[in-house]
């Protein structure tokens, strides 16, 4: 039975699969209850993972409780592992907030907490990356995961992330890249979508970022810090939360 619950899931597309599991994660998650895998967000323990990805899905990837994928684990392991940030009084900027997140990061006594994004619903402000509402030196710290490299013009982007970050601040701007490219790739003149999911990883993204990425970040005037966290985690525990090894945790300071 399992094995036919684990095949029929790995034919569901990407879409669907997400607003099904949304819909039926307390289902998911009673049915895939075990103790091969744990997501360390809410320490629930799970035969498999879901699988996700645009073109080929990724195993073991999508919690069935927390819906959280590979990165958001890894950014809550370092949060809770490397940083105060679930003790000392902060003031956080979170943009495109995660459903993996929003609650708990909102129920900390601690955070000074404000979502904002264009679009989402759990937005509290409704604001352009591009141009915050908020004054200079604002945020101790600033998330701002997945998000770039949707945006047009990046650039200014985090020239307003650096603007608002407090002197001494932190910011964790998580992106997809390709290692094994040196420079950013991004050609406009692409327009179909399936050619472009293919090139950029989802339809919707304007460019791939290469290595270069942590130089531009320092060229804005950030001290980057290429956290390579997965190194420092066991290998039992890279695979017990399943976790993308090698990812790279892009930790800015101002």
């Amino acid at each position: 039975m399992k094995k036919i619950f684990k095949l029929i899931l790995n034919t569901i597309p990407r879409p669907l699969l997400i607003r099904l599991s949304y819909v039926a994660r307390p289902v998911l998650a009673f049915i895939l209850e075990g103790t091969r895998f744990t997501d360390p967000i809410d320490g629930r323990s799970f035969q498999m993972f879901l699988p996700y990805g645009y073109g080929t899905q990724r195993n073991n990837a999508l919690s069935p409780s927390t819906l959280s994928l590979e990165r958001h684990r890894l950014l809550w392991l370092y949060l809770k592992n490397e940083t105060d940030f679930f003790s000392a009084p902060k003031k956080v900027l979170h943009f495109a907030p995660e459903q993996a997140f929003y609650k708990l990061f909102r129920s900390q006594k601690n955070l000074d907490y404000t979502t904002t994004d264009l679009v989402s619903p759990l937005a509290d402000v409704k604001a352009d990356i591009c141009q915050l509402p908020f004054e200079d030196n604002s945020y101790d710290l600033i998330l701002c995961n997945h998000v770039l490299e949707h945006i047009p013009d990046d650039t200014k982007a985090m020239q307003e992330m650096y603007r608002v970050l407090k002197p001494g601040g932190m910011g964790i701007f998580q992106i997809p890249y390709d290692i094994s490219r040196t420079t950013t790739y991004a050609d406009d003149t692409i327009t179909d979508p399936q050619v472009r999911a293919r090139i950029f990883g989802q339809y919707d993204h304007v460019r791939i970022y290469g290595r270069d990425y942590f130089a531009k970040l320092r060229s804005i005037g950030f001290r980057v810090v290429e956290e390579d966290y997965t190194a420092k985690i066991s290998p039992e525990l890279v695979e017990k939360y399943c976790l993308a090894k090698g990812e790279i945790i892009p930790v800015c300071y101002k």
